[in-house]
């Protein structure tokens, strides 16, 4: 017989330590790699390659800065290093024209979402990782509150289905660039690059937090109504006694 139990509630989360990871996951993942790289390669000249193994360095020092506080070090670092070794190569691979960079640049966000759907057949898919990153603060309380969220099923599903949602739009979001590559001439793809790139992230950002919120709902409705077909029950049974 199946009991449904609610999930519990998430232990107090530190505001100034949430702020703080969110500004560094950010800040050197994501903001100080793109203006590093810019500002190398149109200021100073350098390589499209080495300016990347500059940038590089960001994630790295993000990637030190979890070991040291956190005494490990997480997932979403790691794929962020892994990528980052990823692009470096391809860049090196095949020609080097304005057309060729470009679809190189597609091809790391559609093994991006190869990625997502090879972690389906893993004993946790990628977006529960990426979850926890952003949904927890980092303390051993929050981290063990998300890491016991995997034993409800439909939590299990959520995760499932948000990863491979993600999986399939930069797959898409991957091949749709590169037929627009051979398409569109390289002033105007070099616009609708980033736009897309950015667009499919905010577009699947604002998707998950939906699915996210109404399968949370979704959850507690069922847990309410198995609590109150088990009140229901033993009523019942009393009156018969």
């Amino acid at each position: 017989m199946s009991v449904h139990t609610a999930r519990p509630e998430p232990p107090v989360r530190s505001g100034a330590a949430t702020a703080l990871g969110w500004i560094l996951t950010i800040g050197l993942n994501v903001v100080a790699p793109i203006i590093t790289y810019n500002t190398l390669t149109e200021d100073h000249g350098w390589s499209e390659f080495s300016a990347l193994l500059a940038s590089s360095a960001w994630p790295v020092l993000d990637s030190a800065i979890s070991v040291a506080w956190r005494r490990k070090l997480d997932e979403f670092a790691v794929v962020t290093l892994v990528f980052l070794g990823v692009t470096a190569v391809v860049s090196l691979v095949g020609a080097h024209t304005a057309r060729a960079l470009l679809i190189k640049d597609s091809a790391v966000t559609g093994l991006f979402g190869l990625l997502c759907l090879a972690t389906l057949a893993a004993a946790r898919p990628l977006m529960f990782y990426f979850g926890r990153k952003f949904a927890t603060d980092g303390t051993p309380e929050s981290t063990a509150w998300w890491n016991g969220l995997w034993q409800y099923e439909g939590f299990r599903t959520t995760m499932r289905r948000m990863t491979l949602v993600w999986g399939v739009a930069y797959v898409v979001e991957a091949l749709v660039r590169i037929a627009l590559a051979y398409t569109l001439d390289t002033k105007t793809m070099v616009t609708v690059s980033p736009v897309m790139i950015y667009g499919v992230l905010g577009a699947l950002g604002v998707w998950t937090a939906l699915y996210g919120k109404r399968s949370q709902a979704e959850g507690e409705r069922r847990v309410a109504e198995a609590a109150a077909a088990a009140a229901a029950a033993g009523g019942e049974g009393t009156a018969a006694a």
